[in-house]
C-alpha cells in the first residue's frame, strides 16, 4: 500500500495537468491516437509483467508486482478522453463511437477489475494476484474482442 501511495502521490500531479492538458491538445485525429496508443502501451507492459509471473515464466517478487499493478491501475483512467468525437481511426473500430454506451460499460469493467488486481497485488497473496489477473485479462480481451481492428 505504501508503494501505491507513492507512486500514485509522484504521478498525480504530472497525470492531472498532463490529462487536462491532453484533451485540449487534441487538434488532429492522430494526436489521441497516439495519445491513447501511448497509454496502452505502458498499460499493457506492465500487465505482462505480471502475468509472466502469474504464468510461472517468472520468479513473483511481490514489489515488483504491486509496482506494476499500480501502474496498470493508475494509467487504467487515462486513455478514454483520447475517444472524443473527430478522434476516429488508429486500431479503434468505429463502434466506439457508433454505440458509446456499451464502451462506457466496457471502460467501467476494466477499471473495476485493474482496480481489484491492484488491491490483491498489494496484498501480496499470490493466489488472489492470479484471479484478479485472470479477471482483469478477460475485461481486456473483451474489449479487444468488441472494439479493436484485427
Amino acid at each position: 500500500m505504501k508503494l501505491q501511495k507513492i507512486v500514485l502521490t509522484a504521478f498525480a500531479p504530472i497525470l492531472l495537468t498532463s490529462a487536462s492538458l491532453a484533451f485540449a491538445q487534441f487538434q488532429k485525429p492522430e494526436d489521441a491516437i497516439k495519445y491513447r496508443q501511448s497509454v496502452y502501451t505502458v498499460m499493457g507492459n506492465s500487465f505482462t509483467k505480471i502475468g509472466a509471473v502469474v504464468k510461472g515464466e517468472a520468479p513473483y517478487n511481490k514489489d515488483e508486482v504491486a509496482k506494476n499493478a499500480a501502474i496498470v491501475a493508475m494509467m487504467s483512467s487515462l486513455p478514454w478522453q483520447a475517444f472524443g468525437p473527430g478522434t476516429e481511426g488508429g486500431k479503434a473500430q468505429s463502434d466506439i463511437w457508433s454505440d458509446g454506451a456499451k464502451f462506457k460499460a466496457a471502460q467501467d469493467k476494466m477499471q473495476l477489475a485493474v482496480a481489484n488486481l491492484n488491491t490483491a497485488a498489494q496484498s501480496g497473496d499470490l493466489e488472489s494476484i492470479k484471479k484478479a489477473f485472470g479477471a482483469a485479462g478477460q475485461t481486456c480481451k473483451g474489449c479487444h474482442d468488441d472494439f479493436r481492428k484485427k
